[in-house]
C-alpha cells in the first residue's frame, strides 16, 4: 500500500439509538426506536441497526414500526445525554488523532500528517480509533470509518458498511468502487439536485464523476458543483469559510400549546432562548423573523430589520408587534430566527439614528442569564411560560448543531 490518505472520518453508527441502548444495557441486541418526544403519535427519529433491519428507519410512526419489527422498544431521544456521550467521543478520538472538525452529533473527521498518511498506517489509525471508542465510551458505540485523499472520498468510504466499517477510496479505484451508489448518495447531492442531473442527461455516477468539471458548474448553477466534482475525482479543493448568519428556534407545538395565547408563549420561549445563545456566543442581531405553521397548510410570516442588539426585552416588544400582524388560524408549528449577526463591537448604527442606551437592560440580560446558569432553568423569566413545559425548548440537537451545557441550564 503505497498510496496516501489525508483524511480520515468517523460516523458513528445509529448514534441516538446506540445511546438509548449504552444507557440501558438490557437493550443490546434488541430493535429500539428512538422517538422525537414521549408521546403515543411521536415519529422515530432514529433507530438501532436491529431495527433498521426490520424496516424502521427515520420519520417511522410507532405503530408502523411495531407492525415492522414486533418486539421494538422505543425510548425518547435525551439531548443532554446525547451530548454527554458525543463529548466523550471525542475524548477517546483524541487518544488516538486530533479531531479536526465536528460537522455534526455523530460526524467528524481527522487530518492525517506525515507519515500517518500512508495507506497502511491510516488504516491502522482507524481500527485503534474503533477500538478505543468501544473501549472508552462503551460496547454500544460503533463507528465506521473511511480514508481519502478529500474530506469527500473520506466521508463516501465511511458510508460504504455500516456498523463498524472502514474502508478507503483513491483515485485510481474510482469510480468503479461507487458506481453501484445512487447519485443522491453522494454527501451534498439533494433529491432535487438529482433531479437537475437527470434532466441533464447524467443518469448515474459514472456519468456524472466523467463530466466535464465546467459542465457541472452549469447543472448546478454555480462554482460548487465544479468544486464537488474535483474534490469527487481525489483533488485538494479549498471551500470558503461559512459565516454564521442566524441563530434560530422552532417548535411543533403540543397538545397544551395548540392555542393561539399558548403558541404566542412557545414564539416568545424559543426567542429568549436564541437571545440568551446571542449574548453567548458574543453576537448581537439585526433581523428578527417569524413564521408559523398552519394545520390547514399556510406558512404566515413577519420579519424586518432591527437595531443591533442583544437585548431580550427589546425582541419580546418586537416580537409581539409582529405576533400582531399574523393571520390567525390553527397553529401546528413555529419558528423564530435572529438574523444579520455580527460579532459585539463590529456594529455601527446608522448615522441619523437616535442614540439608543441599550447598556443597562442588556446588563440586566446577563445577570438573569448568570442566575438562570447557577440556580436552575427559568429562576428568573422574561414573563408568562407556555402552558405545556416542553423539555429541551431551545436546546435540541440539530443538523450542524451541538448544544452546549448552558443551553439546557438557561
Amino acid at each position: 500500500m503505497s498510496a496516501r490518505v489525508s483524511t480520515l472520518f468517523f460516523d458513528m453508527n445509529s448514534f441516538y439509538a446506540s445511546v438509548a441502548q449504552a444507557e440501558e444495557p438490557a437493550l443490546m441486541g434488541r430493535p429500539v426506536g428512538v422517538l422525537t418526544a414521549d408521546a403515543p403519535n411521536a415519529a422515530c427519529i432514529a433507530a438501532s441497526i436491529e431495527a433498521k433491519r426490520c424496516g424502521v428507519g427515520m420519520g417511522t410512526r410507532q405503530d408502523e414500526a411495531r407492525a415492522l419489527c414486533p418486539g421494538i422498544v422505543f425510548r425518547p431521544v435525551k439531548h443532554d445525554v446525547c451530548v454527554r456521550y458525543h463529548h466523550a467521543i471525542l475524548r477517546a478520538v483524541d487518544t488516538v488523532l486530533p479531531v479536526h472538525r465536528v460537522f455534526s452529533i455523530d460526524e467528524c473527521s481527522c487530518l492525517l500528517m506525515g507519515s500517518q498518511q500512508e495507506l497502511a498506517k491510516a488504516v491502522g489509525l482507524g481500527r485503534a480509533l474503533q477500538a478505543a471508542v468501544l473501549r472508552d465510551v462503551n460496547p454500544a458505540l460503533r463507528c465506521s470509518v473511511g480514508l481519502g485523499p478529500t474530506r469527500l472520498l473520506a466521508k463516501l468510504a465511511a458510508g460504504l458498511e455500516k456498523p463498524g466499517g472502514l474502508h478507503w477510496l483513491l483515485p485510481e479505484i474510482l469510480p468503479d468502487r461507487i458506481a453501484h451508489l445512487g447519485l443522491d448518495d453522494l454527501p451534498g447531492v439533494s433529491s432535487r439536485m438529482r433531479d437537475r442531473l437527470l434532466a441533464a442527461g447524467v443518469p448515474d455516477v459514472r456519468a456524472f464523476y466523467a463530466l466535464d468539471p465546467k459542465r457541472a458548474r452549469a447543472i448546478w448553477g454555480s462554482v460548487l458543483g465544479e468544486r464537488f466534482l474535483r474534490e469527487l475525482r481525489g483533488e485538494v479543493v479549498v471551500w470558503p469559510e461559512t459565516q454564521r448568519g442566524m441563530i434560530g428556534h422552532g417548535q411543533v407545538l403540543t397538545a397544551g400549546n395548540k392555542t393561539a395565547e399558548g403558541a404566542r408563549l412557545v414564539a416568545r420561549r424559543l426567542l429568549v432562548k436564541a437571545a440568551a445563545r446571542l449574548r453567548r456566543e458574543g453576537f448581537v442581531a439585526r433581523s428578527l423573523h417569524l413564521s408559523l405553521r398552519l394545520q390547514e397548510g399556510g406558512h404566515p410570516s413577519a420579519e424586518g430589520q432591527i437595531r443591533a442588539t442583544q437585548d431580550t426585552f427589546f425582541l419580546l416588544e418586537t416580537l409581539d408587534r409582529y405576533w400582531a400582524k399574523l393571520p390567525r388560524g390553527r397553529i401546528k408549528a413555529v419558528n423564530v430566527s435572529l438574523g444579520g449577526l455580527l460579532l459585539v463591537g463590529q456594529a455601527t448604527g446608522d448615522l441619523f439614528d437616535a442614540p439608543v442606551a441599550e447598556d443597562a437592560p442588556v446588563g440586566l440580560c446577563h445577570a438573569i442569564d448568570r442566575l438562570n446558569l447557577r440556580y436552575g432553568q427559568n429562576t428568573v423569566r422574561f414573563g408568562e411560560l407556555p402552558p405545556h413545559y416542553v423539555a429541551y425548548t431551545g436546546a435540541k440537537i440539530a443538523f450542524g448543531r451541538i448544544p452546549v451545557a448552558e443551553d439546557f441550564l438557561e
